[in-house]
């Protein structure tokens, strides 16, 4: 009988948890100014959302990615903003011209967005869904659907110091770099006092002086009675950050500040029978494998640079998979060259022995998840910052540009395949990674359900939120909302 009770129970806690919730929500997700980088960071929210009964609308500027019943994609079709389109190397001759480029699109996107008929006809109904989740980097422009709503962020790039200032977290830069600054830690003395002037430099040209004036004037001329963007942000209940402590270490957080980095990760998957068995068939020297990512174009790379690659390949014991939209002349044969690769299920395999990657943030998480050690040569933007975290967890090694030959290549790629001190410490990372009380996914989708519970959980603002003036903005005048038993403070 009591084997029969503890059964019962065991069965009772099990459908609690995987009981769907008490009803159905209806749920916005606006990332209409993203790369496919920061659409994938989105993509596993939603996913979880709609499989526990939740209705979902993304509004991006990517074709649909999901085959999901409960999830609605909707493309708005500007052709203002393109990553395919991006020339990341050339930025690196101009690291102002992507600032700048930003600084010319969004105004246009402003003026245009809203006078796109299906994105007008879902901001009229935006009083439906029961909160908007809202890409915070570069997307100011959709603030007038979360005014007057339940309303949240996900931080895809991980912590801004920017945004965190918003909660009222001022980040201290004496400790936490700036988001496109690569100094390692401990910083020195001249150091940290350049990397507080960047937290100052990036929040006022942002917000007062190059880029959020002008989204302002084209959304005021639209919505002449909505409050300033700004006073909208600051009424956001939370924020999920895309990071986790072992890919970009330790910063101080508030509970609205959720880390739900890497969940994007999974175990690998069966690899298609040509790559398993190129792979397999490398057989105890192992396999390199080389991506870019989604938005850097292998074949965008300068040509000296290509050439130092082919010529470094051509001396390898390995095999080399490379990621290459077109195919080139002069490539040695342990070289495999696709246009697409199923990255996770690549270095997944346990015969992958090393990442040649940008940086990339995500790629940078699956390289920790699947415990394979890197070579970074970081492009542009954070990447950077993260072949400074790789290099100084011990994960692997990072390069400039630059300053690459083909003896620089050789003898990095023979330093991470005959070391195993990298193997072990990545083995190591991916193990403190994956030891959490729930998933990443899990994570984020508990606390989307939370602020919809808890009607904009305004207890989870701190007092601190009031108080942050230079990179956060203005503090808005407290304000609540009654309606539907919403309430808002400012």
């Amino acid at each position: 009988m009591k084997w029969a009770v503890l059964t019962l129970a065991l069965m009772g806690v099990a459908w609690a948890e995987l009981a769907p919730p008490e009803r159905s929500y209806k749920i916005l997700m606006l990332l209409p100014v993203s790369s496919k980088s920061h659409r994938n960071v989105f993509l596993p929210v939603a996913e979880g959302l709609a499989d526990r009964g939740h209705k979902i609308v993304i509004l991006a500027n990517h074709p649909p990615a999901l085959n999901h019943p409960n999830v609605e994609e909707i493309d708005h079709d500007l052709p203002d903003f393109k990553t395919e389109a991006m020339d990341l190397f050339a930025t690196r001759a101009d690291p102002a011209g992507v600032f700048r480029m930003f600084q010319n699109v969004l105004p246009i996107i402003a003026r245009k967005l809203y006078k796109v008929p299906k994105v007008k006809e879902l901001y009229d109904r935006r009083k439906e869904f029961d909160i908007v989740v809202i890409d915070h980097m570069f997307n100011e422009v959709v603030y007038p659907f979360a005014y007057e709503m339940p309303f949240m962020t996900i931080a895809t790039p991980g912590m801004d110091a920017r945004q965190s200032a918003v909660f009222g977290n001022v980040l201290n830069p004496a400790y936490a770099p700036s988001l496109m600054k690569t100094f390692p830690l401990p910083m020195s003395m001249m150091q940290r006092f350049l990397n507080t002037i960047e937290h100052i430099k990036s929040a006022v040209n942002w917000r007062y002086l190059d880029v959020l004036p002008s989204v302002q004037k084209e959304i005021s001329s639209q919505f002449p009675d909505l409050p300033p963007l700004l006073d909208i942000e600051r009424n956001q209940s939370l924020t999920l950050l895309n990071s986790h402590f072992t890919v970009t270490g330790v910063l101080p957080l508030l509970p609205s500040q959720v880390e739900v980095g890497a969940m994007h990760c999974r175990p690998g998957k069966p690899l298609p029978e040509d790559l398993e068995s190129w792979i397999s068939g490398a057989g105890s020297e192992g396999v390199v494998y080389f991506s870019l990512g989604s938005v850097a174009q292998g074949q965008s790379m300068p040509t000296k640079y290509r050439d130092m690659f082919v010529e470094a390949f051509k001396q390898l014991k390995q095999r080399v998979i490379w990621k290459y939209e077109v195919a080139l002349e002069g490539v040695s044969d342990n070289v495999l060259m696709r246009k697409w690769l199923p990255q996770q299920d690549i270095l997944a395999h346990p015969n992958v022995r090393v990442f040649i990657t940008h940086g990339g943030l995500l790629s940078t998480q699956e390289s920790f998840y699947h415990s394979t050690p890197v070579l970074a040569v970081p492009i542009f933007g954070d990447q950077p910052k993260n072949g400074i975290n790789i290099q100084a967890s011990g994960l692997g090694l990072m390069l400039v540009w630059e300053e690459l030959t083909v003896e620089l290549i050789v003898n990095s790629l023979q330093e991470l395949l005959n070391n195993p001190k990298y193997r072990t410490t990545a083995e190591e990372v991916r193990s403190a990674l994956r030891d959490q009380p729930e998933s990443p996914k899990d994570r984020a989708v508990f606390w989307t359900e939370y602020v919809i519970r808890h009607k904009g959980a305004p207890r989870l603002r701190s007092p601190a939120a009031t108080l942050s003036r230079l990179l956060a903005g203005p503090r808005v005048p407290e304000r609540r909302q009654e309606e539907e038993g919403v309430s808002f403070l400012g």
